[in-house]
């Protein structure tokens, strides 16, 4: 599709399909804007239960373009739309995780019930590198999930982390066979669709227990991401990335 974004509709399974191979699936503001759609067009339709989210090719997601990220506000804001779009839907998500996925293509992990991963997936979320904070409240779902030690190193470090290393940490669902990986997902979706769909959904709030600390940490990180993104770090960050060298970062000469 033009905006890199394909979707199908099987038996009552929503499938977003990240379709932009060359760029390694990195989101642009049009490929938002498709997501957010599709999941309003799915919360609002009963013959829809569940949604599985993939990517093509040899990655699931690179993150966000970055030449899109910066070319205007309007980037910035389709991806904060979706981050609430996904942090607030109302049905199962699935996912299913091939190759790299970066930033918000690990963030939005935290938000999905199911996620099943290739043994070659790679989970880095370079926010940090780039003179930014984290989203989509992976400041808070990052250290309940894996603890603070580990959080503090795929954070504040931006060490990725492997596949096996994921799943032990309880990100993923399951480790999946990359030729079996689809297929997989696809099946485990159909299983939640065979499922008496109010028990599942009444299910899935009490799991996922008060919203309203989710949603705050989402305005708090948008609020400082857009203060990070105006400051000469991510200046310098984002220069140092399109030019292909280290960055220079400049320390206040009365700091530690």
């Amino acid at each position: 599709m033009p905006n890199g974004i394909d979707t199908t509709i099987t038996a009552g399974v929503l499938e977003i399909r990240i379709d932009r191979p060359d760029k390694k699936n990195a989101l642009t503001s049009a490929m938002y804007r498709a997501m957010n759609a599709a999941l309003e067009a799915a919360s609002g339709d009963p013959e829809i239960g569940v949604v599985l989210i993939s990517g093509r090719g040899d990655a699931f997601c690179a993150g966000n373009d970055l030449a899109d990220f910066m070319a205007g506000p309007e980037g910035g804001e389709a991806a904060f739309e979706f981050v609430r779009a996904i942090a607030t839907f109302d049905k199962p998500l699935v996912a299913a995780v091939q190759g790299l996925a970066v930033g918000i293509g690990t963030t939005m992990l935290f938000h999905c019930d199911l996620v099943y991963a290739a043994p070659d997936a790679r989970f880095i979320m370079p926010f940090v590198d780039l003179g930014l904070v984290p989203e989509a409240a992976s400041s808070l779902l990052a250290p309940a999930t894996f603890g603070h030690a580990r959080a503090a190193a795929l954070l504040l470090l931006g060490e990725p982390m492997l596949a096996p290393d994921a799943h032990q940490a309880g990100l993923l669902t399951a480790l999946v066979p990359a030729e079996d990986l689809l297929a997989h997902a696809r099946a485990r979706a159909a299983a939640l669709m065979a499922k008496p769909p109010q028990a599942l959904q009444a299910t899935r709030r009490l799991m996922k227990g008060d919203p309203a600390a989710i949603a705050a940490r989402i305005d708090e990180e948008a609020r400082v991401f857009r203060e990070a993104i105006a400051s000469p770090e991510a200046r310098e960050a984002f220069s140092a990335f399109f030019e292909k060298r280290p960055p220079v970062f400049r320390r206040d000469p009365g700091a530690d």
